[in-house]
Parts: structure tokens; C-alpha cells; sequence
């Protein structure tokens, strides 16, 4: 008797450096105009090439060591970047430095607060979307907040559908902030009791 085929199940691991060409464009395509504030580029194309080169080290927002990856059969279709709020200034720095190497302006809004874990990008690769794989990955980052025992902390632009999707899942917020020039509301999924750790 045959087995039925085995259907792949997506998991989530820490990136690493040789994730950067997956992870780069689809940062870029998701957080947009912050990533040309942040890199100093004026097209998606020139953001996610600084991204792509910035990813595969440490010390920095977008790095690696920040990021979750899902795959499925080792094929990547998913990441999160998430770091803790009190390093979000540190963490900058190399962006303030490229840009005032570039003799642009190097004001870049604080995203992250102390006392939180910052999801900065989660992501779906476009032929991936629609199977459910965002609340794996936010299940994750959630997971990380917990056991960090912090409130997990993100900005979703004003109008974005994925906003819904948060709220279900316990994020609660108003304040509005705006970033390279649009409006988000801040959002925070609120740390486990002690109890419940």
C-alpha cells in the first residue's frame, strides 16, 4: 500500500547572511518609502541593492540577525525583522552614517520604543499569500516577545487591511505617527503575565 504524499509544512528559523537576496526585495517592497529614508535611494530598486548589502551584516535594523525566515521545503516565502526597542538608536547609526556620507539629511524617526519588541517588516513573497503563513510568522515574533517577557510593538500604515488581521490577534492602539511621510497606527500586542510564562 502507497503512502499518500507528505504535505509540506512551513517552518520558521533565524535568517543568515546568504538570505539576503530573497530577503532584501521583499523588505524594500514592503516597508517603501522608509527604506529610501533609510538608505538614501530614490527607487525600490537602489533601497533593496543597499538593503541586500547592509542584510548580510551585523549592528544594524535590517540585518540578519533580526530576521525570522519561513520556508517550506527549504524554500524561502516569508520573514519578519524584529529587534528590541532599546537598541532601535544604536541600531540607526548606520543608516544616519550613509546618509550623511551622501549629504543628505540624517533624521530618521524612531520606530521602536524601550520596553518593547519591535516588529519592524513582516512579510509574505507575493506567490505565497492568501495560505495563512503572516499569522505563522506573527505567531512567532509573538513567541519571541513572550519569552522576552515584552509587548510586541508595530506600525501598520493608515488604510493597510493587514490592520484587521492585527487586532484580531490582540494588538490594540490609536496613536498615529508619521514616518517619510505617511501616516501609521502604532499597535501593541501587550506582554503574557508572569504567570503565564
Amino acid at each position: 500500500m502507497s503512502r499518500p504524499p507528505q504535505v509540506p509544512v512551513p517552518q520558521v528559523r533565524s535568517a543568515v547572511p546568504g538570505d539576503a537576496a530573497f530577503a532584501a526585495p521583499l523588505i524594500q517592497e514592503t516597508i517603501g518609502a522608509i527604506g529610501h529614508a533609510l538608505t538614501g535611494e530614490v527607487d525600490d530598486a537602489g533601497a533593496a541593492r543597499v538593503i541586500k548589502e547592509a542584510f548580510a551584516r551585523p549592528g544594524h535594523r535590517l540585518s540578519f540577525e533580526f530576521t525570522l525566515l519561513l520556508e517550506e521545503d527549504g524554500v524561502p516565502l516569508g520573514l519578519a525583522v524584529l529587534y528590541p526597542g532599546e537598541r532601535a538608536e544604536l541600531l540607526d547609526r548606520p543608516f544616519h552614517d550613509r546618509l550623511r556620507a551622501l549629504g543628505r539629511p540624517d533624521h530618521i524617526v524612531a520606530e521602536a520604543r524601550p520596553g518593547e519588541l519591535y516588529l519592524d517588516t513582516l512579510a509574505v513573497a507575493g506567490a505565497a499569500r492568501g495560505r495563512g503563513l503572516g499569522a505563522t510568522l506573527l505567531a512567532a515574533c509573538a513567541a519571541r516577545a513572550q519569552a522576552a517577557g515584552l509587548p510586541l510593538a508595530l506600525l501598520v500604515e493608515d488604510g493597510n487591511p493587514a490592520g484587521r488581521l492585527y487586532r484580531r490577534l490582540g494588538f490594540a492602539g490609536e496613536e498615529e505617527v508619521t514616518v517619510a511621510g505617511h501616516r501609521y497606527l502604532r499597535l501593541a500586542q501587550a506582554a503574557a503575565p508572569a504567570a503565564d510564562r
